[in-house]
């Protein structure tokens, strides 16, 4: 198998990884009653799919809001030159801001999305001098403040990863 290939998951692994990525407080021991394996069994999986990076981190999902932070904010940004020499700084400040939640590099007119959370427009304008005013290399951004939340998850569809 390649370095960087996705090891090869079969039905035991995904219904683990489906259990997990729902609840990863489920001891092992209810999870291999659930998949049909042994408690070794199901623990020497969740070993191989921690090492080999299927499962990044294990994490408690916080309410942002229920902790003074109830601005959700998404930020297009815009950069003059997307030359990684040039970006660096700006990438090296967004991934050290604890109030951005993600960024992804992206394609289409914006060249960066932001996804931060805020207590007030205040903060978020201090952390857009921070992040993008002094930095010249950002021609512009643009913010849209989230008015409700649909949807907030990090569960991956597992019904076609056996195929992939």
């Amino acid at each position: 198998m390649p370095p960087n290939a996705p090891p090869a998951l079969d039905s035991f692994d995904l219904a683990i990884l489906d259990m997990l990525q729902r609840d990863n407080t489920v001891p092992q021991r209810q999870i291999a009653q659930a998949v049909h394996l042994s408690a070794p069994a199901v623990q020497r999986r969740i070993q191989r799919l921690r090492e080999s990076g299927v499962i990044r981190a294990e994490v408690a999902v916080l309410d942002a809001a229920r902790l003074g932070r109830p601005l959700t904010l998404l930020v297009e940004v815009h950069v003059h030159d997307e030359h990684p020499l040039r970006t660096a700084r700006l990438r090296d400040r967004v991934a050290a801001e604890a109030a951005v939640q993600q960024c992804y590099a992206i394609t289409g007119e914006a060249d960066y999305l932001l996804v931060v959370t805020v207590a007030s427009m205040a903060d978020y304008d201090a952390l857009a001098d921070r992040l993008l005013r002094s930095d010249d290399n950002v021609r512009r951004f643009r913010t849209s403040v989230a008015l409700g939340c649909l949807k907030v998850g990090l569960q991956v569809p597992l019904a076609d990863a056996a195929a992939g």
